[in-house]
């Protein structure tokens, strides 16, 4: 068995999926445990600019050797799973999370007339247990809720029947306030108190819908009498009850300790995601490929897995749960789950080994496979001739028909290849006239090719609806290749896609990996424009600042900028390197107007 280990170079292998992330050094000693909203980007910032990150995090960084993920279904459950593995394996560079702090649960103790607080310490034996929580505002909004609808006692007597009969106790404040109906001394029964416990159970269950009907029913009565104050109060309770969250598959006290497995498998190589679930927290997961040496079936290969995974991990757990029957005698209790959260740890495991197993199969096809089933999807899509290989796009940008600019990209292969973009100024039209514009600058495009013998591509996107499609069209007429290239407009708003003559568009699926492509294209032309037109009105504004000195012309002012970059580098620059681009006498004068 091979346990799938990723080096740094290997991240853009990773998902952009929610998951916690392990960094092992050489010694194959984990030295940091981090969570993410996405795999793929926080994984990879820690390698992409090393220059702007601090000591700590250089050296931690020279020191990764390799790196494991674990795929989760939420970032909440991303945030539990790093708490649970930082304390399972104490890395080095975990300097916050290394005490013995855990996340704050809710619990209903097992007594007379049962208590409800919250606790860090987790012992099932001593009551129920709801949680845990991220925010420990959210769990005291809770509490605060169910003191103020049931009433639940907050002292720490032992209301035993005898010591009630006995008359121990006397009432105190929460019974004078209303808060409690003061069962310590007889006034209220044990059946009735339970009755409120089992309410309040309920809210800390998640039901909580009718208690929020209660607070905006509040709230709108405060906002009606003019009482502004409670009304503020109300809603932020609502926003608070927003975050509560009752249950988790990550960390749930009502989960013993469990081995979860699931497996996935084709002709050659089975692949398995095995969690080790100790005192209701995910301790422990791994990913790993099997190799098949014979037609095994995955019953028989996962029996021989997890016996190896628990000799190695050293696992006691009573109880194995698997997405597959598993068929030989483990000393422990096997099950396939069907519902619920053990359900949930089943289908969680074999995510991550589906995902596994994709990225390996992916691996070994060839340089490009994706790419070109891409094109061929595309290609499918629009019901064109050829495969789409080289596809070159349009887009406009000015301002109020200022500065009016173009810019084509150039995609092969469905990559981008940036030396083939091309930027264009806007020549031949005044004011802000975008089908104008784009009939222009495809008409200097393919005039061009067509007087060289180049190639021409075999599809052309213009970005924008009908009119800018029916501008792009009429180049193409004037120059007589209409009809030799494939050409569309995808319009932003709905991302529909237009063909000239065609009354309707067509829309391509928003999950289709061929739209996704021309989405791509199109937010690179734009980007493209966007940029070119903000450097020109930067660079024309500076000009505009040197030729306001006297005895500076525009000439001179480019020639200063063009070397320069800004006015910001010029006012810094050495006279004499000054000299050497624009002459002494002119030097002379640029520096004193700048001067002054």
């Amino acid at each position: 068995m091979e346990i799938p280990r990723y080096t740094p170079g290997e991240v853009k292998n990773f998902p952009k999926k929610p998951g916690v992330y392990r960094f092992y050094n050489k010694e194959s000693i984990a030295i940091y445990v981090g969570k993410a909203k996405n795999l793929k980007a926080r994984v990879s910032s820690y390698f992409n600019d090393l220059s702007g990150q601090n000591r700590k995090t250089f050296k931690m960084v020279s020191e990764i050797a390799r790196i494991e993920f674990t795929i989760v279904n939420t970032e909440f459950d991303a945030l539990l799973l790093e708490n649970s593995l930082i304390k399972e394996y104490q890395p080095k560079y975990n300097i916050l999370l290394k005490d013995d702090k855990s996340f704050p649960f809710i619990t209903v103790v097992n007594e007379a007339f049962p208590r409800i607080f919250n606790t860090r310490r987790v012992d099932r034996k001593k009551g129920k247990y709801y949680g845990p929580y991220t925010s420990v505002r959210a769990m005291k909004s809770v509490l605060e809720l169910i003191r103020n609808l049931y009433y639940v006692r907050t002292c720490n007597f032992n209301l035993s029947q005898a010591n009630i009969q006995a008359g121990k106790f006397k009432v105190c404040l929460e019974y004078h306030i209303g808060k409690c109906k003061g069962p310590c001394v007889g006034y209220q029964t044990e059946e009735e108190y339970m009755a409120d416990i089992k309410l309040a159970e309920d809210i800390l269950k998640g039901k909580s819908g009718f208690v929020r009907n209660i607070f905006k029913e509040e709230m709108h009565k405060a906002s009606q009498k003019m009482d502004f104050e409670r009304a503020q109060l109300m809603k932020e309770k609502l926003e608070l009850l927003e975050k509560f969250q009752s249950k988790t598959i990550i960390v749930n006290p009502a989960l013993t300790d469990i081995d979860v497995v699931g497996i996935s498998s084709d002709e050659k190589t089975a692949y398995v995601n095995y969690m080790k679930i100790a005192s209701g927290s995910i301790i422990l997961s791994k990913t790993l490929e099997v190799k098949k040496k014979l037609e095994e079936s995955d019953a028989e290969l996962l029996a021989q897995i997890v016996f190896d995974l628990r000799q190695r991990y050293k696992s006691a757990s009573m109880e194995i749960l698997s997405n597959i029957e598993i068929e030989y005698n483990l000393d422990a209790e096997t099950r396939v789950p069907k519902i619920g959260d053990k359900k949930k740890l089943v289908d969680l495991a074999l995510k991550n080994a589906l995902y596994y197993k994709k990225e390996k199969l992916s691996m070994a096809k060839p340089d490009g496979y994706r790419e070109r089933r891409v094109l061929e999807q595309l290609q499918d899509d629009l019901q064109l001739k050829t495969l789409p290989e080289h596809i070159e796009c349009f887009d406009n940008s000015n301002l109020g028909g200022s500065h009016p600019v173009a810019s084509m990209v150039y995609f092969r292969n469905g990559k981008p290849a940036k030396k083939e973009y091309r930027k264009y100024n806007i020549k031949t039209v005044e004011g802000p006239n975008d089908f104008a514009s784009m009939e222009e600058i495809v008409t200097r495009r393919y005039k061009r090719l067509t007087d060289e013998n180049s190639p021409l591509p075999d599809l052309v996107v213009i970005d924008g609806g009908k009119g800018q499609l029916s501008s792009a069209v009429q180049a193409l007429k004037k120059l007589e290749i209409y009809g030799s290239v494939p050409i569309i407009g995808i319009a932003k708003r709905l991302e529909e896609i237009y063909f000239p003559n065609d009354e309707f568009p067509i829309h391509i699926s928003k999950k289709s990996e061929s739209l996704k492509l021309l989405q791509q294209i199109r937010n690179e032309a734009h980007r493209f424009a966007i940029t070119f037109h903000r450097n020109k009105r930067s660079k024309s504004a500076t000009s505009s600042e040197l030729s306001q000195i006297d005895g500076v012309g525009e000439k001179t002012a480019e020639k200063l900028l063009r070397h320069f970059k800004s006015i910001k580098k010029l006012k810094a620059a050495d006279t004499r390197e000054i000299e050497n681009v624009i002459g002494k006498s002119k030097a002379k004068v640029v520096v004193n107007g700048l001067n002054n």
